[in-house]
């Protein structure tokens, strides 16, 4: 069983930056891909970034070069680093966890990009 916990949405202004975290329960890199998704009011759910365990990572062309993903073992908690946010990047943002056989989600955090 995996439980994620997400933390870090919040109000930012068009330029700004924010730092998600979602820490699980167990060891996330010993899943082969984590990373997250976001869903804008009135959108469908779309990938932003994921990483696998050996660390490829992969970035939807709408945020590349301005997000990261990354991961610290240790801590078993995953991070996506936005920067120069825009206001399209305004969405809910659910990180999750792929074991090869099931797919475990965090409740969702919210970031909003507004002046």
């Amino acid at each position: 069983q995996v439980q994620l916990v997400e933390s870090g949405g919040g109000l930012v202004q068009p330029g700004g930056s924010l730092r998600l975290s979602c820490a699980a329960s167990g060891s996330i890199f010993r899943d082969n891909v984590m990373g997250w998704y976001r869903q804008a009011f009135g959108k469908e759910r779309e990938r932003v970034a994921r990483i696998t365990s050996g660390g490829s990572t992969n970035y939807d062309d709408s945020v590349k070069g301005r997000f990261t993903i990354s991961g610290d073992n240790a801590k078993n908690t995953i991070y996506l680093q936005m920067n120069n946010l825009k206001p399209e990047d305004t969405a809910v943002y659910y990180c999750y966890v792929y074991t090869g056989t099931k797919a475990y989600w965090g409740q969702g955090t919210q970031v909003t990009v507004s002046s």
